[in-house]
């Protein structure tokens, strides 16, 4: 019971979804009608996301904030094997929100001469299963499909990277990263206050360029939810069509998100029938494989290097998406 007040009333904010509905009600509208419904999924979404935006970020800017890329360099480079793939993963879980983010510190590590497949684990990781993405699942899904996401994708972030590794894909770095060089400094030693000062920025900084994509994701979500017939999602992602995993994933690849802008639209989708594995397919794919992010990505690797990262990010997906449809009823 205490749990379920923690999922439902403080991360779920369902106190303050009933609160919009009565003011809405007050004002005249129907909320059990489509515009009236859609109005009260927008302003909840919109305003339980941006708090939890704001916090997580403050939270994991602090905690990143003890892992400057030197430190993190050193901790790496003290691990080997399938060790160094998995550290590279975990460290992934505690950097920016969106890969687009995450390339430019990818490309500091693989210049500093840290394992390329290590450096790809932290890449695969980086957006797919960051802290906020377990928040901000326990608040929508629940605790055991938030867990299960976030192991499942560390393990294809420890995968791809071990197979990138194994391949022997050093001479498909671009020159100009391989001869970066790194200045390899110790970073001053931070304060408390300097560290809040640090977090509050990353909030204002990561805020501004996130936020319209929130907008546009909950009033997706707003559409799909309200206006979007059952019958349509459960034929289309429902169980089925047993290509739904794999048509969540291409259609989530070309989009440009991060987890706060494609979680509305999964949760939408999943109250509408898509099954599980589908629309957390689709939010792997829109975080880790953006065609932006893509396109950033191109100019730091070979072709041939990419399309390798782009086949094995997706078969790892697509393999997770079946796995939660196979037992969504443990998670459901």
């Amino acid at each position: 019971m205490i749990w379920d007040f923690i999922q439902n009333q403080i991360l779920g904010m369902k106190w303050l979804n009933g609160l919009i509905g009565n003011i809405l009600t007050a004002a005249g509208l129907d909320i059990d009608g489509r515009w009236g419904g859609s109005i009260q999924f927008f302003i909840y979404d919109v305003i339980k996301i941006t708090f939890l935006l704001c916090f997580l970020i403050f939270l994991i800017s602090y905690i990143q904030s003890y892992f400057p890329p030197e430190r993190s360099k050193k901790i790496m480079g003290r691990f080997h094997g399938i060790g160094a793939n998995t550290t590279g993963a975990l460290l992934g879980t505690v950097t920016p929100f969106c890969s687009c983010s995450s390339i430019p510190i990818f490309m500091g590590f693989t210049s500093a001469g840290l394992p390329l497949g290590v450096t790809f684990s932290f890449l695969i990781s980086s957006p797919m299963v960051d802290l906020g993405s377990l928040v901000l699942l326990m608040s929508i899904f629940g605790v055991k499909i938030a867990v299960a996401y976030v192991i499942l994708g560390l393990v294809v972030a420890v995968i791809g990277g071990s197979v990138i590794e194994r391949m022997r894909m050093e001479d498909h770095v671009a020159d100009f990263v391989k001869n970066a060089g790194i200045v390899d400094v110790d970073a001053p030693e931070l304060t408390h206050r300097d560290r809040a000062v640090y977090a509050k920025d990353q909030v204002v900084s990561t805020f501004r360029k996130v936020f319209p994509y929130i907008l546009v994701g909950v009033g997706i979500g707003a559409v799909i939810h309200n206006w979007i017939p059952e019958s349509f999602v459960e034929e289309a992602l429902g169980s089925g069509n047993p290509f739904g995993v794999v048509m969540a994933t291409l259609i989530g690849i070309p989009m440009y998100a991060d987890i706060f802008g494609s979680i509305p639209i999964a949760e939408a989708l999943l109250y509408k029938g898509a099954q599980l594995g589908t629309v957390l397919s689709f939010m792997m794919a829109v975080t880790t494989l953006s065609l932006p992010s893509m396109i950033m990505l191109s100019k730091a690797v070979k072709p041939k290097l990419l399309g390798l990262f782009i086949l094995i990010c997706t078969i790892g997906i697509i393999l997770v998406g079946y796995f939660f449809n196979a037992f969504q009823y443990l998670f459901i």
